[in-house]
Protein backbone atom coordinates (compact mmCIF):
# COMPACT_ATOMS: atom_id res chain seq x y z
CA UNK A 1 0.00 0.00 0.00
CA UNK A 2 1.49 3.76 -0.78
CA UNK A 3 1.94 5.99 1.70
CA UNK A 4 2.32 8.75 -0.90
CA UNK A 5 1.30 12.30 -0.46
CA UNK A 6 -1.73 13.05 -1.97
CA UNK A 7 -0.56 14.63 -5.99
CA UNK A 8 -1.41 18.61 -5.81
CA UNK A 9 -4.04 20.10 -7.15
CA UNK A 10 -1.80 22.21 -9.58
CA UNK A 11 -3.66 25.69 -8.50
CA UNK A 12 -2.11 27.67 -6.14
CA UNK A 13 -3.47 30.82 -4.81
CA UNK A 14 -1.07 33.88 -3.26
CA UNK A 15 -2.29 36.54 -1.47
CA UNK A 16 -0.95 40.13 -0.52
CA UNK A 17 -0.79 41.62 3.08
CA UNK A 18 0.07 44.45 3.90
CA UNK A 19 2.50 44.82 7.51
CA UNK A 20 1.80 48.33 9.25
CA UNK A 21 2.16 50.12 12.40
CA UNK A 22 4.14 53.08 13.89
CA UNK A 23 8.00 54.03 13.70
CA UNK A 24 10.28 51.38 14.86
CA UNK A 25 7.49 48.71 16.17
CA UNK A 26 9.22 45.92 14.76
CA UNK A 27 7.44 45.56 10.73
CA UNK A 28 11.11 44.91 9.49
CA UNK A 29 11.58 42.34 11.86
CA UNK A 30 7.65 40.71 10.97
CA UNK A 31 9.03 40.12 7.61
CA UNK A 32 12.29 38.77 8.38
CA UNK A 33 11.25 36.59 10.70
CA UNK A 34 8.58 34.66 9.05
CA UNK A 35 9.90 35.15 5.15
CA UNK A 36 11.42 31.81 3.16
CA UNK A 37 12.96 34.00 1.22
CA UNK A 38 16.04 36.32 2.27
CA UNK A 39 13.55 39.50 2.68
CA UNK A 40 13.88 42.66 0.35
CA UNK A 41 14.55 45.84 2.71
CA UNK A 42 14.93 49.33 2.25
CA UNK A 43 16.34 49.88 5.30
CA UNK A 44 18.52 53.09 5.24
CA UNK A 45 20.93 54.36 7.96
CA UNK A 46 18.91 57.12 10.28
CA UNK A 47 21.04 60.75 9.40
CA UNK A 48 20.92 63.74 11.47
CA UNK A 49 18.59 64.91 8.73
CA UNK A 50 15.93 62.86 11.14
CA UNK A 51 16.76 64.76 14.28
CA UNK A 52 13.33 66.24 15.51
CA UNK A 53 11.49 64.55 12.60
CA UNK A 54 12.53 60.95 13.85
CA UNK A 55 11.25 60.51 17.50
CA UNK A 56 13.43 57.66 18.35
CA UNK A 57 12.95 58.51 22.16
CA UNK A 58 11.20 54.72 22.93
CA UNK A 59 13.27 52.86 20.31
CA UNK A 60 17.04 54.26 21.60
CA UNK A 61 19.25 51.33 19.36
CA UNK A 62 17.15 52.26 16.59
CA UNK A 63 20.00 53.22 13.83
CA UNK A 64 18.37 52.42 10.82
CA UNK A 65 14.87 52.93 8.90
CA UNK A 66 12.45 51.80 6.11
CA UNK A 67 12.18 54.26 3.27
CA UNK A 68 9.95 52.52 0.77
CA UNK A 69 8.76 48.89 2.08
CA UNK A 70 9.83 45.38 2.89
CA UNK A 71 9.19 42.27 1.03
CA UNK A 72 8.85 38.73 1.93
CA UNK A 73 7.39 35.79 0.99
CA UNK A 74 5.67 32.63 3.13
CA UNK A 75 3.98 29.33 1.61
CA UNK A 76 1.13 28.45 4.43
CA UNK A 77 0.55 25.37 2.91
CA UNK A 78 1.59 23.84 -0.72
CA UNK A 79 -1.79 25.93 -1.95
CA UNK A 80 -1.43 29.37 -0.93
CA UNK A 81 1.16 31.94 -0.66
CA UNK A 82 1.24 34.90 1.11
CA UNK A 83 3.42 37.70 -0.04
CA UNK A 84 4.09 40.33 2.87
CA UNK A 85 4.77 44.48 2.22
CA UNK A 86 6.13 46.40 5.43
CA UNK A 87 5.07 49.32 4.96
CA UNK A 88 7.50 52.71 6.12
CA UNK A 89 6.07 53.63 9.47
CA UNK A 90 6.98 57.52 9.52
CA UNK A 91 4.64 60.01 8.41
CA UNK A 92 6.57 61.50 5.64
CA UNK A 93 6.72 58.04 3.84
CA UNK A 94 2.98 57.95 4.32
CA UNK A 95 2.10 58.51 0.22
CA UNK A 96 3.37 55.48 -0.68
CA UNK A 97 0.72 53.40 1.32
CA UNK A 98 -1.84 53.75 -1.13
CA UNK A 99 -0.01 51.92 -3.82
CA UNK A 100 1.61 49.17 -0.89
CA UNK A 101 -2.06 48.20 -0.28
CA UNK A 102 -3.58 47.50 -3.84
CA UNK A 103 -4.67 44.39 -4.63
CA UNK A 104 -4.08 43.35 -0.89
CA UNK A 105 -6.82 41.13 1.28
CA UNK A 106 -5.95 42.59 4.65
CA UNK A 107 -3.45 44.15 6.54
CA UNK A 108 -1.57 43.54 10.29
CA UNK A 109 -1.63 46.53 12.62
CA UNK A 110 1.35 45.87 14.42
CA UNK A 111 1.22 47.86 17.58
CA UNK A 112 3.92 48.41 20.51
CA UNK A 113 1.61 48.70 23.31
CA UNK A 114 4.09 51.59 24.96
CA UNK A 115 3.41 53.85 21.70
CA UNK A 116 -0.27 53.41 20.95
CA UNK A 117 -1.23 56.14 19.68
CA UNK A 118 1.77 55.73 16.74
CA UNK A 119 -1.22 52.87 15.23
CA UNK A 120 -4.01 55.20 14.87
CA UNK A 121 -2.84 56.28 11.44
CA UNK A 122 -2.48 52.74 10.27
CA UNK A 123 -6.16 51.75 11.84
CA UNK A 124 -7.77 54.83 9.79
CA UNK A 125 -6.37 54.09 7.09
CA UNK A 126 -7.66 50.72 6.78
CA UNK A 127 -10.73 51.60 7.93
CA UNK A 128 -11.73 54.19 5.92
CA UNK A 129 -10.62 51.80 2.46
CA UNK A 130 -12.91 49.25 4.04
CA UNK A 131 -9.60 46.69 4.02
CA UNK A 132 -9.84 44.21 6.94
CA UNK A 133 -7.02 44.13 9.20
CA UNK A 134 -5.73 42.91 12.86
CA UNK A 135 -4.34 44.23 15.66
CA UNK A 136 -1.07 42.41 16.86
CA UNK A 137 0.55 43.40 19.55
CA UNK A 138 4.20 43.10 19.59
CA UNK A 139 5.47 41.32 22.76
CA UNK A 140 8.79 42.96 22.89
CA UNK A 141 10.68 41.46 25.70
CA UNK A 142 8.55 38.35 25.33
CA UNK A 143 5.69 39.64 27.51
CA UNK A 144 2.48 40.92 27.17
CA UNK A 145 1.75 43.82 29.73
CA UNK A 146 -1.69 44.51 28.36
CA UNK A 147 -5.27 42.74 27.71
CA UNK A 148 -6.48 42.28 24.15
CA UNK A 149 -9.60 43.58 25.34
CA UNK A 150 -8.00 46.71 26.77
CA UNK A 151 -5.86 47.20 23.97
CA UNK A 152 -9.05 47.26 21.70
CA UNK A 153 -10.73 49.42 23.74
CA UNK A 154 -7.89 52.33 23.83
CA UNK A 155 -7.45 52.32 20.29
CA UNK A 156 -11.55 52.00 19.69
CA UNK A 157 -11.95 48.99 17.27
CA UNK A 158 -15.09 47.01 16.94
CA UNK A 159 -15.34 43.57 18.42
CA UNK A 160 -14.76 41.75 15.15
CA UNK A 161 -11.42 43.19 14.71
CA UNK A 162 -8.95 40.47 15.75
CA UNK A 163 -6.35 41.44 19.00
CA UNK A 164 -3.63 38.76 19.07
CA UNK A 165 -0.06 39.12 20.79
CA UNK A 166 3.08 38.47 19.21
CA UNK A 167 6.54 38.16 18.99
CA UNK A 168 7.81 39.64 15.71
CA UNK A 169 11.19 37.83 16.07
CA UNK A 170 9.71 34.17 16.73
CA UNK A 171 8.71 32.62 12.96
CA UNK A 172 5.86 30.62 14.83
CA UNK A 173 4.39 33.71 16.47
CA UNK A 174 4.42 35.66 13.31
CA UNK A 175 2.88 32.78 11.20
CA UNK A 176 0.29 32.71 13.93
CA UNK A 177 -0.85 36.02 13.03
CA UNK A 178 -0.82 35.59 9.58
CA UNK A 179 -3.03 32.49 9.70
CA UNK A 180 -5.10 34.30 11.38
CA UNK A 181 -5.75 37.20 9.24
CA UNK A 182 -6.15 34.97 6.07
CA UNK A 183 -8.79 33.37 8.36
CA UNK A 184 -10.37 36.50 9.51
CA UNK A 185 -10.58 37.61 5.79
CA UNK A 186 -12.56 34.64 4.44
CA UNK A 187 -15.07 34.76 7.34
CA UNK A 188 -15.36 37.93 6.38
CA UNK A 189 -15.91 37.32 2.85
CA UNK A 190 -18.45 34.60 3.46
CA UNK A 191 -20.17 36.53 5.82
CA UNK A 192 -20.70 39.63 2.88
CA UNK A 193 -21.43 36.76 0.37
CA UNK A 194 -24.28 35.62 2.14
CA UNK A 195 -25.57 38.68 3.32
CA UNK A 196 -28.93 39.76 2.30
CA UNK A 197 -28.80 42.45 -0.84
Amino acid sequence: MSHRPPAPSGRVTSAKIVIAGGFGVGKTTLVGSVSEITPLTTEAIMTSAGVGVDDTRQVPGKTTTTVAMDFGRISIDRDLILYLFGTPGQTRFWFMWDELVRGAIGAVVLVDTRRLADCFAAIDFFEHRRLPYLVAINCFDGMQYHDPQDVREALAISNDVPVVACDARNRESTKHVLISLVEYVLTMRRSRAVAPA
